[in-house]
């Protein structure tokens, strides 16, 4: 069964980048806080912070292709008091500046909002040096660092208004292409929360990002053929919300996790240690399988990597081959 609370349409006709649902969320919270500032690195438009930079020019840094200054200069700016909002693409925003991150940021605990675009592999035509799939595991492991990775364009705005409230390192995770709007403007969003989009005993999907639509995609497909899955759409992978998943899990017994993310270190990683260590189940996991991307649509490389409605499914037929 479907939510309602939280989905909105299962047959969206409208698509919208999620980066679109970050500069709506950036406009929004400067005119409600006027301790928000943005630094961008050199991509305004390609994070759509062009809004916030023209309502608020005296409060918008732009900082030059020079990402390690803009931890910096973002990390001094939360001792007067502001909020920064630092943006920039996922792979600038994690692999090239992590001993900023790590030491001026997330050991002291300074109150920096990471704002990253064009994450996984569907930035696309750009290729491997600009596409990441290491992120999610790199942030997640750093103490005092909140993680969410959103699933469509208006939860990237929420998130984006959320994240102002929460004191202390964010890293929020969005990306490039245009994906169906299905999650309602208004729904339930807690940071930490995982949210239940669709109910059932047969197997639990936990996704997150870009594959949460998939996941939903995957669980109408089994519920024609009289498999119902429990989806979980696990916006937020730091804090985990474990009471969610050991909930599902000790009814369903089965687990598929779905990430656009390489299978170490991720969300994958996570699930796996707390049912290792809480309620064992079998599990299987629809991710990058310990490889770089390449260059292609963010739809051709979906479908090469197995990061889909489809993969998801096979997977559940994998998981529930499986006995004991």
């Amino acid at each position: 069964m479907v939510d309602s609370r939280f989905i909105s349409t299962i047959e969206p006709t409208e698509k919208k980048d999620t980066r679109s649902g970050f500069g709506a969320g950036l406009l929004a919270i400067g005119q409600q806080d006027d301790r928000v500032v943005g630094l961008c690195a050199d991509l305004t438009g390609s994070l759509k912070m062009n809004a916030f930079a023209d309502a608020f020019p005296d409060r918008f840094f732009q900082v030059g292709i020079a990402e390690a200054n803009m931890m910096g200069l973002a990390a001094g700016m939360t001792i007067g008091g502001k909020i920064p909002y630092t943006g920039t693409f996922a792979n600038f925003s994690t692999g090239r500046v992590y001993d900023q991150i790590r030491q001026s940021i997330a050991y002291s605990e300074k109150n920096v909002k990471i704002c990253a675009s064009h994450a996984g592999l569907t930035l696309g035509e750009d290729g491997a040096t600009h596409q990441i799939l290491e992120d999610i595991g790199m942030m997640a492991m750093l103490p005092n660092m909140t993680v969410i990775c959103t699933a469509d364009y208006h939860q990237t705005k929420q998130a984006t208004e959320a994240i102002a409230a929460h004191h202390g390192p964010v890293y929020l995770r969005f990306g490039r292409p245009a994906v169906p709007m299905f999650l309602k403007h208004d729904a339930p969003f807690a940071i930490g929360k995982a949210q239940n989009l669709m109910s059932g005993d047969d197997l639990t999907f936990v996704a997150t990002g870009h594959l949460v639509w998939e996941a939903v995609q995957a669980a109408l497909a089994l519920r024609d053929r009289g498999i119902h899955a429990d989806v979980y759409n696990y916006h937020t992978i730091k804090p985990f919300d474990e009471q969610a998943l050991l909930d599902s899990v000790k009814r369903t017994g089965r687990v598929v996790v779905a990430e656009e993310h390489q299978k170490a270190g991720g969300l994958g990683s996570i699930v796996a240690r707390v049912l290792s260590a809480h309620h064992p189940a079998h599990m299987e996991h629809v991710a990058v399988d310990d490889q770089f991307g390449e260059s292609g649509t963010p739809a051709q490389l979906m479908e090469k990597y197995g990061l889909n409605a489809a993969a998801i499914i096979a997977a559940s037929e994998r998981v529930l081959a499986k006995r004991g």
